[in-house]
């Protein structure tokens, strides 16, 4: 027996899956029908124990070329039925053995659904997963003394320790297919690492030819040393307004007449650092399927949604609204109007539509064309 304790003394029993152990964190869901490598791999999820809400997860194994960052980064995973078989020619590693071997603590023959409609009811709560303990009462206990998602430095846990240019050093596929394309046009971008995903970096070299991570804390008077034709906020874990040596920075970098741009967390430190205000979900925004209009055209886009948190859209009067959330009508993009600075909360790299989104990253392409000229 192992049991999933959340803090309202609400508790979910299963049987182990992955690594054995105990680990806290705060319990939120995925309504992707596939992906789950992705999400074990994504460091927006630094600190959360997740729950798939597909029913039968790991039937096409485990494949290291579809990983978003060099280690899982959840701090638990929470299914209905783990496939006892996968079933995929690319596959390198059951679900299980994967778990297991990254040391990634899960639970499997969970009544996900209700799990998930009573988070959709209470909100996203700390919980306590534990596969070597039945004591309900004491999990509870130490569900409610887990930090919360904004008292903890997340960004700092998952964050590059020292500027690089980003390489085949960094990423598994970058030597098989991820090479710049020949028109790639030879601009040099700096990428602030919030938590960055591989595919981020991906699309971007793809386009740009040259590709600066820089740390979370990286001051503007650095970046400015670094020249950069362009400048990358990138996707992170937790409560943007912890994030605050990057929202410093990017209040600066914004009156360079450089073009910004920024996705997901990245998005949220940019609308901060701009006057805008940031609040917490209920439950948040994460699967594959969220609709998200373009106002400029009227456009839908099938998109990927990783958030616990979003911008007020009560933005000031220098910021406009592009996109909004057909769920809910949250605020789902910002630009600056007469300057090359925008940015999106959904991922436009993450390509469910399967590339609805991709035009994002050709308009700041384009922007740093112009800038140029």
């Amino acid at each position: 027996m192992a049991l999933l304790a959340l803090e309202d003394g609400t508790v979910f029993p299963g049987q182990p899956l992955g690594a054995s152990g105990e680990v806290c964190g705060e319990v939120c869901f995925n309504t992707g029908m596939t992906g789950y490598v992705e999400v074990l791999t994504d460091p927006s999820y630094r600190g959360q124990i997740v729950t798939m809400t597909q029913p039968h997860i790991g039937n096409y194994g485990v494949t290291f070329e579809d990983v978003e960052s060099t280690t899982p980064h959840v701090s638990g995973f929470v299914v209905r039925e783990a496939s006892a078989r996968h079933s995929n020619w690319r596959a390198e590693l059951s679900l299980d053995d994967y778990l297991k071997k990254t040391g990634v603590l899960g639970l499997t023959d969970v009544d996900t659904r209700a799990l998930t409609r009573h988070i959709r009811t209470a909100g996203a709560m700390r919980g306590c997963l534990c596969t070597e303990s039945d004591d309900a009462d004491a999990l509870v206990e130490r569900a409610r003394r887990a930090p919360t998602v904004s008292d903890q430095d997340l960004v700092g846990e998952v964050t590059a320790r020292e500027i690089h240019a980003w390489d085949d050093s960094s990423d598994p596929q970058w030597g098989a297919n991820g090479a710049p394309s020949a028109s790639s046009e030879g601009f040099h971008v700096v990428a602030y690492d919030f938590g960055i995903k591989h595919n981020i970096l991906r699309q971007l070299r793809d386009r740009v030819g040259r590709i600066t991570v820089v740390p979370a804390d990286t001051p503007a008077e650095r970046v400015r040393a670094l020249a950069p034709d362009g400048i990358f906020l990138s996707n992170g874990p937790g409560d943007p307004e912890h994030v605050a040596p990057a929202i410093r920075a990017i209040r600066t970098m914004a009156d360079w007449d450089v073009p910004i741009f920024g996705i997901c967390l990245g998005h949220q430190l940019l609308g901060l650092a701009l006057g805008a205000r940031s609040y917490k979900l209920k439950f948040g925004h994460r699967g594959c399927n969220q609709p998200v209009q373009r106002l400029d055209t009227g456009q839908i886009e099938v998109s990927t949604h990783n958030h616990g948190f979003a911008l007020d859209d009560d933005l000031p009067a220098h910021l406009d609204v592009t996109h909004v959330n057909l769920n809910d009508d949250t605020v789902e993009g910002l630009s600056v109007p007469d300057a090359p600075v925008f940015g999106v909360q959904y991922h436009p790299e993450a390509a469910p539509g399967p590339h609805d989104s991709h035009y994002l990253f050709d308009r700041f392409v384009a922007s740093i064309r112009e800038r140029r000229a």
